[in-house]
Order: structure tokens, then C-alpha cells, then sequence
């Protein structure tokens, strides 16, 4: 593989992965904001905040390792 190859897909790879960080962030922020509205939020919402959370922050933890950029931040 050359390597203007690799670097392509390098990219593609960034890509994708600013997109799940992003959609991953917002789906977190979905979950807190129902658990926020909840008189009593059950088990399996708070099952599903916490694993929102993990995925987010191993896709920001990805993103650093890669010192990708959004926005203002690395």
C-alpha cells in the first residue's frame, strides 16, 4: 500500500471518526436531559446514560490520541 493510500484513508478514517464523536455526544446529551425530566428515571435509563457515556468519552479519547481538531479544541 502506498503512501498516498495510507494517508487517504487515514483521513476517511478522521472523518468517520469526528462524526461518531459528534453523534455520540449528542445522543449522550439526549439521555442526561431525559434523566434530568424524570420524576424517577428506571434501571435500564440509567443503564443507557451510562453506556451513552463510555462510548463518548472512548471517541474522545480516540480523537486526542489522533490530535484531531474540533472546532477550538485538540
Amino acid at each position: 500500500m502506498g503512501f498516498l493510500q495510507k494517508k487517504k484513508l487515514r483521513k476517511e478514517f478522521d472523518k468517520k471518526l469526528i462524526e461518531q464523536l459528534m453523534r455520540q455526544k449528542e445522543e449522550w446529551n439526549r439521555q442526561k436531559r431525559l434523566i434530568e425530566n424524570s420524576l424517577e428515571p428506571s434501571p435500564e435509563v440509567l443503564y443507557e446514560l451510562k453506556v451513552a457515556e463510555a462510548k463518548y468519552f472512548f471517541y474522545l479519547r480516540e480523537a486526542k490520541k489522533r490530535y484531531l481538531r474540533l472546532g477550538g479544541w485538540k
